[in-house]
């Protein structure tokens, strides 16, 4: 992705171009909220499996939606602020032309 923009990142921004980023802004956000509801599910089933002791035979499933929660949930917000400096670079290079 960061190849397909950086043409753009030269150019002077307009207002459509403003909203955008707006917009993409907010799906940042969106999508770090989605990352974090599907990692306490995760979290929560893991625990729920583990409290149950007539499924004790299903602690490798809990032991694997546990990490799996953990790791989704250090994933999204690596992702949020990978987005966020990206989006940072195309405001910043605007304002200084």
């Amino acid at each position: 992705m960061q190849e397909s923009t950086d043409k753009f990142k030269n150019e002077e921004l307009i207002l459509r171009d403003y909203l955008a980023i707006e917009r993409t802004k907010l799906a940042n956000v969106r999508t770090l909220f989605s990352y974090i509801r599907t990692s306490l599910y995760l979290l929560t089933a893991g625990i729920g499996i583990f409290q149950i002791e007539s499924i004790s035979r299903l602690d490798g499933l809990a032991w694997v939606c546990v990490a799996t929660g953990v790791i989704l949930f250090i994933l999204g917000f690596i992702r949020y602020f990978q987005m966020g400096k990206q989006l940072k670079g195309y405001v910043k290079q605007s304002h200084c032309d």
